[in-house]
């Protein structure tokens, strides 16, 4: 086992723009920081990135390989390609194990784990997803702006949703994939509104290279379209957070503070998995707090040891 020659200032878990935009601001403020990733990103299915200043359109992998260069030029911040897999110790002095072997020895801790999909249980929507299937109409509702949409939620998710995406286009089907979970009220709303529903549980979704063509429901209907809008099943991207005490909210997100400080002392979260805000600008934006929060209690503690 490999252990890291110092004690760092904070290891950060996690390569998205949350973590990487942590790394940029204790790189700045002087901390040895190790970002610790694995380099499979759940976004990695999608070809662009949106909604990010500077940055709109470009693909994930892109903005990682510019991100990663501009940290460059901060010679206490290491890239790490691995995986962590344990974690042992305490405020001040947390040890990090991965799976090549390697231990770090950090006294902070910032998880920007993200989340991570559970698999896609409608056949056919793996191919299309990231493609012509997505899960944010504000990263892609433009690209699909008048054209004809099948939306998969159900119950209050769909109330929520179908006003919301009626913004960028009045033609779309919402397909429940089993009972609707509505109240009559609601049907009646979505019947003002001219909203076609169907609960036939979803037989395949037909594409060709990667686009959506229809979607075929076990009734015999056949609803085309060029777009898919669906609520993804997730779970945190990793069980280290709950592992080490973190309290985490019924969905699996870790419970922060407002400037990402988690229930475990030393311990900070940021982006996915500490928010429900997933977008690329607003983990970036939480990943920039997280750090400053982190950093300050870092120099807090150093000014009181010494004075």
């Amino acid at each position: 086992m490999m252990m890291s020659k110092q004690l760092l200032d904070a290891v950060i878990i996690g390569g998205g723009p949350a973590g990487l935009n942590a790394a940029l601001m204790l790189g700045r403020a002087r901390k040895h920081v190790a970002v610790i990733d694995e380099g499979k990103p759940r976004n990695a299915v999608t070809r662009e990135t949106h909604g990010f200043l500077t940055r709109d359109g470009v693909s994930p992998f892109e903005f990682r390989r510019i991100a990663k260069e501009e940290l460059g030029a901060y010679p206490s911040v290491t890239l790490v390609e691995d995986t962590a897999v344990s974690i042992a110790g305490e405020d001040g002095n947390f040890q990090i194990e991965t799976a090549q072997g390697n231990l770090y020895a950090s006294k902070k801790l910032l998880f920007a784990v993200g989340m991570k999909d559970r698999p896609l249980d409608i056949p056919g929507l793996a191919e299309v997803y990231g493609k012509s299937a997505f899960v944010c109409p504000y990263c892609d509702g433009w690209e699909l702006r008048d054209e004809p949409l099948v939306v998969i939620v159900k119950g209050a998710d769909l109330m929520h949703f179908a006003p919301l995406i009626s913004g960028w286009t009045n033609r779309f089907t919402v397909c429940t994939n089993g009972p609707a979970g509505l109240t009559d009220d609601q049907r009646e709303e979505l019947r003002r509104h001219q909203v076609p529903l169907f609960e036939s549980p979803i037989l395949n979704i037909e594409s060709n290279e990667g686009i959506v063509r229809q979607v075929v429901l076990e009734d015999g209907t056949s609803i085309p379209c060029r777009g898919i809008f669906f609520k993804p099943e997730l779970t945190t991207g990793s069980d280290l957070p709950q592992a080490i005490g973190c309290r985490l909210t019924e969905d699996g997100m870790v419970v922060v503070d407002d400037f990402g400080k988690t229930t475990v002392p030393g311990v900070y979260s940021a982006g996915d998995a500490a928010s429900r805000l997933h977008q690329a600008v607003a983990a970036a934006a939480k990943g920039a707090f997280a750090a400053a929060a982190l950093n300050n209690e870092l120099n807090l503690e150093a000014w009181r040891q010494n004075g």
